[in-house]
């Protein structure tokens, strides 16, 4: 799957556009476009660094469309609508983990100075809701790096330019 991110002019909707396996190809909506690094890419990049199989991107990929997104061309799959409610059912519990997961990578991306003993910290707080959820504070240190150099990649683009992923896989 190619999820391609253009940089639109300040205060416009924000987008990407999902380009799935199957031919199929959606705008998913996001926030509001500025100079800061999308939610979207965030949570891409956290579950690609962290290697979950089973959170939002992963859930796109085996077809959920979420109400954010927006059918742009090619032949839907024959109950495409009941595949995807089938699956956000069994994606919810998973897509929970990866929403905290991010939302702890993105937190230790704003660290001035990552140590594992602030990873850890973050972690019990971030994920206190998840208590059998343990994480290596180095995989962590690791994704929140990766997410500053397409911070910085983001911050670097023009208006009209764009940064496109390969799902699983690394940017392009």
């Amino acid at each position: 799957m190619r999820v391609t991110f253009p940089r639109l002019p300040d205060h416009e909707r924000a987008y990407a556009l999902v380009e799935r396996d199957d031919g199929v190809v959606y705008r998913l909506y996001g926030g509001v476009a500025g100079p800061r690094l999308p939610h979207d890419i965030m949570h891409l990049v956290a579950e690609r660094e962290l290697r979950i199989n089973d959170g939002i991107w992963a859930g796109i990929a085996a077809g959920v469309v979420f109400e954010s997104m927006c059918h742009v061309s090619g032949r839907r799959p024959p109950h495409a609508a009941e595949r995807s409610r089938d699956l956000l059912r069994r994606f919810s519990e998973q897509g929970l983990r990866a929403e905290l997961l991010a939302d702890l990578v993105a937190s230790v991306a704003a660290l001035e100075t990552m140590t594992q003993d602030k990873i850890r910290r973050l972690a019990r707080a971030k994920l206190a809701v998840l208590p059998d959820c343990e994480v290596d504070a180095v995989e962590i240190a690791a994704a929140a790096r990766a997410l500053q150099v397409e911070a910085a990649r983001w911050a670097r683009l023009r208006v009209g330019e764009e940064l496109s992923y390969e799902w699983p896989g690394k940017a392009g």
